[in-house]
C-alpha cells in the first residue's frame, strides 16, 4: 500500500515538474531565449517519460491517471507562479491620467522611469498619453504607485520582444 502511494505522489511530483519546466520553458522560446529553453526542454522530456512510464505500466489503476492529471494541472499554475515571480523581460506602459499628468510625469521620472509623453485626442479633448519602457519586475511597484496616485487611469501594459535605443539602449527581451 506505501509503494502504491508513493508511486502515485512520485506521478504527481514529476509531472509538475515537467509542466513547471515546459511552462517556463515556452516562456524562454517566446522570449528569444534558445538555449535555455533547450535546456529545460531537455530535462523536461527526461521526466515526462519516466512519469509517463509509470503510468503506462499502471493503465488499469485509473487513481495513477488522476495523480498523472492533477500533476499536470498543478504545473500549469506552478509554473505560471514562477514566471510571474521571475518577471523576465520588458513592458511597455501606456498611461492617460487627468490628475496632474505632468506632475505625474515629474514623480516617475524621480523615481528612475523614463518617460515620454505625447498627445491622445480623445472624447474630451486632448490629453497627455505616458510612455514607460521597464523591466517586467518593476511592473508591480509601478502599477502600485499609479493606483495611489489616480485609481481611474487608464493604463495598458504590452510586453517588448526587444528594443533599441532612447532610455535602454539595444536589447532584447530578458536581458
Amino acid at each position: 500500500m506505501l509503494s502504491l502511494f508513493t508511486g502515485y505522489l512520485l506521478i504527481f511530483l514529476a509531472r509538475v515538474t515537467d509542466v513547471t519546466l515546459a511552462t517556463l520553458r515556452v516562456l524562454f522560446v517566446v522570449r528569444g531565449k534558445r538555449f535555455y529553453a533547450a535546456g529545460l526542454g531537455f530535462i523536461e522530456v527526461i521526466i515526462w517519460v519516466a512519469s509517463l512510464k509509470f503510468v503506462m505500466e499502471h493503465l488499469t489503476d485509473p487513481i495513477s491517471v488522476i495523480f498523472y492529471a492533477l500533476g499536470f494541472a498543478t504545473g500549469n499554475i506552478v509554473g505560471s507562479y514562477i514566471e510571474e515571480k521571475v518577471a523576465l523581460g520588458q513592458v511597455s506602459v501606456q498611461i492617460i491620467t487627468l490628475h496632474k499628468p505632468l506632475e505625474l510625469v515629474q514623480h516617475l521620472r524621480d523615481a528612475g522611469y523614463g518617460v515620454t509623453v505625447t498627445q491622445g485626442y480623445g472624447k474630451e479633448g486632448i490629453h497627455p498619453i505616458l510612455h514607460l519602457s521597464l523591466p517586467r519586475r518593476r511592473l508591480a511597484e509601478l502599477q502600485e504607485f499609479l493606483g495611489h496616485w489616480d485609481a481611474q487611469a487608464f493604463v495598458v501594459v504590452q510586453e517588448i520582444k526587444n528594443m533599441c535605443g532612447g532610455f535602454y539602449g539595444c536589447r532584447k527581451n530578458g536581458k
